[in-house]
């Protein structure tokens, strides 16, 4: 039967620090390995949608560039769905970079300093990581992530489908009703190529030509600043 003492309330745990330096070194080696094991899991994230988005190119590729019964829509088709891989690898990207972040202070900041003694540190490194990891932010908005992983990898993806269709619907072999002739020979008989189920050819040129003027842009923007943030070779 339980006592007045055991229904009483539990006095709460004192937080436990490390009182030498062994064990501070244990802690900053343990705290070390975790956030680079997430790190890098998310990174596995990013490298793995960027494969899936490397595979559906290829197979869209293959099917609408062999079969000429193909319609030129399927490389459209597969542009959308590159966009959509690249909003969730945007999306993982931003994950990525905070762990990114945290683990470069830690480096930056200790173990440069412990190679590099003569080097001046930053002393505010360590309220910084605290505030950090009390209330995690994303370093980046998911526009400059876009913008990072269309740098990387998926212009020159979405540059190949356009030029994929651009071939599709200029080549006269390339159509279900192919003809001798190698490429069209007037405007309007590629528009008439690009048209889309009830879609005229022109306004199905006008919307590719807006969402590749988009993906440009998107592509050659990047946020002014310094140090790590900074567009450079550093970044994946």
């Amino acid at each position: 039967m339980e006592t007045e003492r055991d229904l009483a309330p539990m006095p709460p745990k004192e937080l436990i620090f490390p009182t030498t330096r062994t064990e501070f070194l244990n802690l900053i080696a343990h705290y070390y390995r975790g956030e680079m094991g997430r790190m890098t899991s998310w990174r596995d994230r990013v490298d793995r949608t960027s494969n899936w988005a490397i595979t559906v190119t290829a197979a869209m590729l293959s099917v609408s560039l062999t079969t000429p019964s193909a319609h030129h829509g399927v490389l459209l088709f597969a542009a959308v769905l590159v966009l959509l891989l690249l909003a969730i690898e945007s999306r993982c990207y931003r994950f990525f970079d905070v762990y990114r972040s945290r683990v470069r202070r830690l480096e930056r900041n200790y173990f440069a300093a412990i190679f590099s003694p003569t080097r001046a540190a930053d002393d505010e490194w360590m309220r910084r990581m605290a505030d950090d990891l009390q209330r995690p932010a994303f370093s980046i908005s998911l526009t400059e992530a876009m913008s990072r992983r269309l740098r990387r990898n998926y212009f020159w993806m979405f540059f190949v489908l356009l030029a994929a269709w651009l071939l599709k619907t200029a080549s006269a072999k390339l159509q279900a009703g192919g003809r001798d002739a190698e490429f069209v020979h007037s405007l309007s008989e590629w528009l008439g190529n690009a048209a889309l189920g009830p879609l005229p050819g022109w306004l199905v040129v006008a919307l590719v030509g807006v969402f590749y003027t988009w993906i440009t842009y998107a592509t050659l923007r990047h946020a002014q600043a310094e140090g790590e943030l900074a567009y450079g070779d550093v970044h994946v």
